[in-house]
């Protein structure tokens, strides 16, 4: 079976700055992964350009299967974006815009549709541009899920709503996606969000996925090092080949470094480097070192 997502040696420059720099990524079918990344590190783009909605400057961005330059119709109708500020037709009314959707898919869940509007208690015959920020963001998510895709990308697409709001849409998403093992990109800077669906993470650092895998995973087998320059430089030269480094080379005093290994290898370091401090992470803890 191909994969959901491939890009090969993807880059992309705005003026002189490289956003992304010879990035490769694959998404496996059925994956929900969370895509993770400091302001301005290029989630945005790496999404907009695997599906096609940006150039780029070199690399290839492969979707089922397909160019994303060039995708079928088939394709198309199996895929679903969610941007960071919704896209809607603002002279239209809510059922207007969702009628006029209706006509681009084969498959449309008029239930499911009807289910949210009526949960989100949301006007559909008002203008959307006189819907709150919130309730357009509702609305752009509905419109995405109607169709019950196959393959669904979110770019931050909860920033808008409270915390209620983020809670009946992650709810939705875990109910009616997740059940049916959809693909889900889900870009977030909220942790808690993504903590309560992600069964993968993905870290975007200058300009490349630096880290991915399972969550819990990673979280279980993740360690800081902290110690001083001189005694972490001596760990990493008698590091077993086993143990694997994350975080780039350290290069300051008071730089920690990063070790992927287990529970008992943790406690055979602490044993072997009482001086060093060895502890496990959190996603949190783990998003400001890998990131930064």
């Amino acid at each position: 079976m191909t994969s959901a997502l491939q890009l090969v040696g993807i880059s992309k420059h705005f003026e002189n700055n490289a956003v992304l720099h010879n990035l490769d990524w694959t998404v496996a079918r059925g994956k929900v992964i969370g895509l993770l990344g400091r302001n301005g590190a290029g989630k945005t783009t790496l999404l907009e350009c695997a599906l096609g909605l940006r150039e780029t400057d070199q690399g290839q961005a492969f979707v089922m299967g397909e160019a994303s330059s060039k995708l079928s119709d088939t394709v198309r109708a199996k895929i679903a974006f969610v941007p960071q500020n919704s896209e809607l037709f603002e002279w239209m009314t809510g059922r207007e815009m969702l009628g006029y959707f209706k006509t681009m898919y084969p498959r449309w869940n008029a239930d499911k549709v009807d289910n949210l509007i009526r949960k989100w208690n949301i006007d559909i015959d008002k203008k959307i541009a006189k819907l709150s920020g919130g309730q357009k963001q509702r609305l752009s998510i509905i419109r995405a899920l109607a169709h019950d895709p196959e393959f669904l990308i979110l770019d931050e697409p909860v920033a808008s709503l409270d915390p209620l709001g983020r809670r009946e849409f992650l709810n939705e998403l875990i109910n009616s996606v997740i059940e049916q093992q959809t693909t889900v990109i889900f870009s977030t800077h909220i942790l808690s969000d993504l903590e309560r669906i992600a069964m993968d993470v993905a870290f975007l650092r200058d300009g490349k996925i630096v880290l991915q895998g399972e969550l819990d995973h990673i979280l279980e087998s993740t360690y800081k090092i902290e110690g001083g320059l001189t005694r972490l430089q001596d760990l990493l030269q008698s590091l077993p080949a086993q143990i694997a480094q994350i975080s780039n080379a350290i290069n300051t005093s008071n730089a920690p470094i990063l070790l992927k290994m287990s529970t008992h290898q943790a406690q055979e370091l602490r044993e072997q480097h009482p001086h060093l401090t060895i502890n496990s992470m959190n996603l949190e803890d783990l998003f400001i070192e890998v990131t930064q």
